[in-house]
């Protein structure tokens, strides 16, 4: 895609679009005669500069839906040849964020409750938590500076900021939080716009009628009032919301100037009371506060011509006008007195609303240090005729209902979209706007407690100042000032929050990270969200249902404090983490700051209400979840990514201090695959065994090798890397994938085994499976590498499983209701037999499998004793397994033993011959057969038993090192454990050892003077002939005894030293295992893994 610019060159319109359609002359023309030609190979993939810039440099940051709402106004206004471009943002700081913060922060708390706050809290109290709660957003506008101006902020404001910085998982959650903060703000609002209507400016339009009703009753009313009103007012606003939100732009200014209107109304009030305040008298019987509409004179009789005559109050008190009338018993004993509501600010009066005065629900407003004579015993009666506390008040519910109060620091963030340069204008215009409201609250608490009697304060709803808006009652030069203005005031911030929530919901839902909430990014073909208007509207009603303005209050504080303990969160994390992309512009940040304003906001969550704040936490804790199981997976290059990596790297560290002690290991196992020619695991089970194991929660790394070099081949690799991890996923193996390329798979392996894992956690364990079919001539080299991994697992001290006929084994789907896991444990591996069948066992494939232990006994052995001591062993171990001793008594070498062995040996001759001329071949072949059925007519049976009565005492082991091989004859314990096997004596073993290599040096061609000399030298090689003995009586044994069971684990081999032998340790392995289903060849790293010790 190319824009044509003026000198009438082609250039990239964007630097990550490729100009993969520009052909081989166009792009010869293109840099003809330029000085770019050593680059043009680049061009394909990186972009010139100059067009890089010019892409950069004209970024716009338009709201979502911002063209599509411009094109369909366009297309409302007729049919335009030629589109009208876009505008791009024009908004400043004053207009575009410090005047909506503005409007938003001053709301319907300042004007309903912050003169009832100060007279309950008392200026003290009511200072403290009005500086709580203006720092909170301070330190919180802060933090946000910083992280809006640590590069561009797309439109999503609060949202997008959070969710770049903290990740999908915290984002979500946190958007949901603020979506849901926004929406019950919108619901106080409309509830604090019918309180105004129907208390202050037409109460005679309330249809639950209030009059004459007492107590509970009245209070009923009025919330469903309330609720018939606000349901109205809410459709009506969704309404104007729905049909444009452009008239509530345009409405905005209007209703932002109400609210600066009654603020200067009421700094002119407080300015007048100095010089005359208004008259706004109050009614107290003895220091009792009494309702305006139960008296018209604030006396108890009155002279009329002489005539003394009862009032209206008299009347409510006595049960008749004559004044011999049986009067309330408290009424009588005290005077009536008026005292003025506005004393003024050179009163005095603030010294007695310095400290608060805290009321139970139902109390009367009593005036202090004002005298009045009560009887304790006596019930209060005509309590409709004072002014009662209509809900318990107390510190932290104080902190609930202000806090909202401070909110909509976030009005200029959300508007980024709009803002000619974000990064200079929301810093500025979200600290001036939070520094001005800061200043007028706590003016305000200062100006109320020295302007208004403490009686006209807790009075809420201004019952005993003729039923006047408190604020009203201070307000300069009429009420009806404060009355209109908070009316329109509340009337738009509610269509401001209708307007803005659903926008935040339909950015959340647009990012797909909560599957379930995809429906509402839909919306109008103008890019309003209709769906996410109508679910607002719906969460809005139940705040309506709830009615009462003082407990929807404290939830929408809920949500807004965890938005911004999270703002804090992310600023804190991004500036400790010091991630190379953290460079903000605004330099007024630290991260103690950041660490103080998320720790004020934690408090103040639990001071407002503990249960509210764990439900909030709730609510975010399982979305948090949901994202984290069901989500799209998202990479934002966020900090809590960032964190794991420090903590990862950390631990490495850490790791690497020193090996794990017993009780830490696990197997950290490295899965070794092959691939075919599509790159598809051959083996899928491995994966399946592996993530059975995986009780052990140790690593796992799954690794293959590609045959060819890293230029040619890298495109095979990427797919087999593809193919593994599809793999592992179906098979719930939770670990990494490696793949590399060698020029043979032999040394892929061996890489493998060398670099897998980072640093302190490597594999301990190898898992590999055996060669199949290993026999046949095209599978040669394929058991050689097998034998390899053997031998480098055996120098690197790694553990080695190998699991035969690795097709039968179960799939994780499958479940054994019954059976045996048998392990043979024939030489100690350092307890790796004992752990693997406990792993295996938590999972639920193998869970109902019994255990149980065979060892094998010798002649000298106590069998008894041992079966004992194995017991203890398990015991010690926590290991529920049953035990079991098997004898094997010396027996002799049988002549179906020598013959197995004499055809192993034709088996690698040939095979070694494999590379000569095919006439030596035939020749050598011919050769081997005829001495070898010679050798077989001439044997002598007897003659085998008195040879190996000579050799009695010798070992199946070459050399007491090699521990790890199939061992029979006479076994010495080992200190590890009280039934290990044993290593026997060597001298016979090695004087049968080079007897039989002397003989073999005298007569290399295998030569019939030996044959002649003693019949059973027909075989070359004394320990093939013990081996491939134990391996055969071994295998009857555990054929006999663990042919049904579902899994047998066995001790494995080592591999011969000289590599001539690999066919016949191949054979031996094979005997050993035949006739059994699944076999796990298990070989220890040489360390203990298991412990008796806690």
């Amino acid at each position: 895609m190319f824009l044509h610019l003026g000198d009438g060159n082609p250039k990239e319109s964007s630097p990550f679009i490729n100009s993969s359609a520009a052909s081989n002359v166009e792009k010869s023309q293109h840099y003809d005669g330029k000085n770019m030609a050593l680059f043009e190979e680049e061009m394909d993939t990186s972009p010139m500069v100059s067009s890089l810039l010019s892409s950069l440099a004209n970024y716009s940051n338009l709201p979502t839906g911002s063209k599509e709402h411009e094109e369909a106004e366009n297309n409302e206004e007729g049919a335009r040849t030629s589109k009208k471009p876009i505008k791009a943002p024009q908004l400043g700081t004053l207009m575009g964020v410090y005047l909506p913060c503005i409007q938003n922060i001053f709301g319907v708390i300042l004007f309903l409750r912050m003169t009832w706050m100060v007279g309950i809290g008392g200026v003290f109290g009511s200072f403290i938590i009005v500086f709580m709660c203006c720092s909170t957003t301070m330190l919180t506008a802060i933090s946000m500076s910083a992280i809006a101006t640590n590069g561009v902020v797309p439109a999503g404001g609060s949202y997008y900021m959070i969710s770049r910085s903290l990740g999908p998982e915290f984002g979500g959650a946190v958007g949901i939080c603020f979506y849901l903060g926004t929406t019950f703000a919108g619901a106080m609002y409309i509830l604090g716009c019918i309180e105004i209507l129907l208390i202050y400016i037409v109460p005679q339009a309330a249809i639950f009628k209030i009059e004459g009703l007492e107590g509970p009753e009245a209070e009923a009313a009025l919330l469903n009032n309330m609720r018939v009103y606000g349901t109205i007012v809410l459709s009506l606003m969704a309404v104007v919301v729905f049909v444009g939100v452009k008239y509530v732009n345009k409405l905005a200014l209007v209703f932002l100037a109400c609210v600066i209107l009654s603020i200067v109304a009421v700094y002119a009030g407080v300015i007048k009371t100095a010089i005359d305040p208004p008259v706004f008298p109050v009614c107290l019987l003895g220091n009792r506060t009494l309702v305006s509409k139960g008296y018209d004179i604030c006396a108890k009789v009155i002279e009329i011509d002489n005539e003394t005559v009862t009032t209206k109050l008299w009347r409510s008190f006595c049960d008749s006008d004559s004044l011999n009338a049986t009067c309330d018993e408290y009424f009588t004993n005290n005077n009536v007195t008026e005292i003025q509501g506005i004393p003024g600010i050179t009163s005095g009066i603030l010294a007695e609303n310095l400290f608060g005065n805290y009321l139970e629900k139902g109390m009367i407003l009593e005036k202090r240090g004002l005298a009045s004579e009560v009887d304790p015993n006596s019930p209060t009666s005509s309590s409709n005729r004072y002014v009662l506390a209509d809900i318990t008040s107390f510190f932290t519910l104080l902190v609930g209902i202000y806090f909202p109060s401070v909110t909509g620091i976030m009005a200029g963030s959300n508007r980024s979209g709009d803002l000619r340069d974000a990064q200079k204008s929301i810093p500025i215009g979200t600290i001036a706007a939070i520094s001005t409201t800061s200043t007028v609250y706590m003016s305000c608490v200062i100006l109320f407690g020295a302007c208004i009697e403490g009686v006209v304060l807790r009075d809420k709803f201004g019952e005993g100042v003729s039923g006047n808006l408190v604020i009203g009652t201070l307000a300069w030069p009429s009420p009806w000032v404060i009355v209109f203005g908070s009316f329109f005031s509340t009337c738009g911030a509610g269509l401001q929050s209708l307007t803005g929530a659903p926008r935040l919901l339909q950015a959340i839902s647009r990012d797909g990270i909560i599957p379930f909430l995809r429906v509402f990014g839909h919306g109008k073909a103008n890019g309003e969200p209709t769906w996410a208007l109508l679910l607002t509207a719906s969460i809005c009603e139940i705040g309506i249902i709830i009615a009462s303005l003082d407990s929807v209050a404290p939830i929408l504080s809920m949500f807004f404090l965890m938005c911004y303990m999270f703002v804090n969160l992310a600023c804190a994390l991004q500036t400790l983490l010091r991630t190379p992309n953290w460079r903000p512009r605004f330099k007024f940040y630290h991260w103690a700051l950041s660490f103080l304003g998320m720790s004020l906001c934690l408090s103040l969550m639990f001071i407002c209400s503990w249960y509210y704040a764990i439900v909030a936490m709730g609510i975010a804790s399982c979305i948090y979840k949901y994202i984290e199981f069901c989500g799209a997976e998202k990479e934002w290059g966020d900090g809590i990514r960032g964190i794991s990596l420090s903590a990862a790297r950390f631990a490495l560290m850490r790791l690497e201090e020193g090996p794990p002690h017993t009780k830490n290991w696990r197997p950290q196992i490295l899965v070794l695959v092959s691939v075919d020619a599509e790159q598809n695991v051959e083996q899928p089970r491995l994966l399946s065994l592996t993530n059975q194991l995986k009780a052990g929660k140790g690593l796992t790394i799954v690794g293959t090798s590609v045959q060819g070099t890293f230029l040619d081949n890298y495109a095979e690799a990427q797919r087999a890397d593809q193919s593994l991890r599809k793999l592992m996923e179906t098979e719930k193996v939770k670990g990494f994938s490696q793949v590399v390329i060698s020029s043979n798979l032999r040394d892929g392996m061996s890489h493998l085994i060398q670099i897998g894992g980072l640093g302190g956690l490597k594999h301990n364990t190898v898992m590999i499976s055996w060669p199949r079919n290993w026999k046949q001539p095209e599978c040669h080299q394929q058991f050689r590498n097998f034998i390899e991994v053997v031998r480098e697992t055996t120098i690197a001290s790694l553990a080695l499983l190998v699991p035969k006929n690795i097709s039968s084994y179960p799939s994780n789907g499958e479940r054994f209701t019954e059976g045996h896991i048998d392990v043979w444990w024939v030489v100690h591996d350092g307890g790796m037999l004992m752990l693997l069948p406990f792993l295996l066992r938590q999972h639920k494939v193998w869970r109902k499998c019994k255990m149980r232990i065979f060892t094998v006994a010798q002649m000298d052995d106590n069998s008894i004793q041992m079966k004992k001591d194995l017991m203890i062993f398990l015991y010690h171990l926590r290991i529920d397994a049953e035990v079991e001793v098997v004898e094997m008594h010396d027996s002799d070498i049988s002549a179906y033993t020598y013959e197995k062995t004499l055809v192993m040996e034709q088996r690698s001759q040939i095979l070694k011959q494999m590379h000569l001329t095919k006439n030596e071949m035939e020749r050598e072949i011919q050769s081997i057969t005829d001495s070898s059925r010679g050798s077989i007519r001439r044997k002598n049976p007897s003659a085998l038993r008195s040879q190996h009565s000579v050799e009695e005492g010798a070992s199946l082991a070459e050399k007491p090192e090699e521990e790890g091989q199939l061992i029979h004859g006479k076994n010495a314990s080992t200190p590890t454990s009280p039934t290990s096997p044993t290593i026997p004596a060597a001298p016979a073993q090695s004087t049968a050892m080079d007897k039989g290599k002397t003989l073999l040096a005298a007569n290399p061609e295998g030569g019939k003077d030996i044959f002649n000399m003693k019949p059973i030298s027909c075989v070359r090689n004394q320990t093939d002939v013990r081996r491939m003995h134990t391996a055969m009586r071994l295998n009857e044994v555990i054929t006999k005894k663990s042919k049904e069971a579902k899994l047998v684990l066995l001790n494995m081999p080592g591999p011969p030293k000289n590599r001539m032998g690999n066919e016949n340790y191949m054979e031996f392995l094979e005997v050993l295992t035949e006739g059994l289903n699944r076999v796990l060849l298990v070989r220890g790293g040489g360390r203990e893994v298991i412990t008796i010790y806690s």
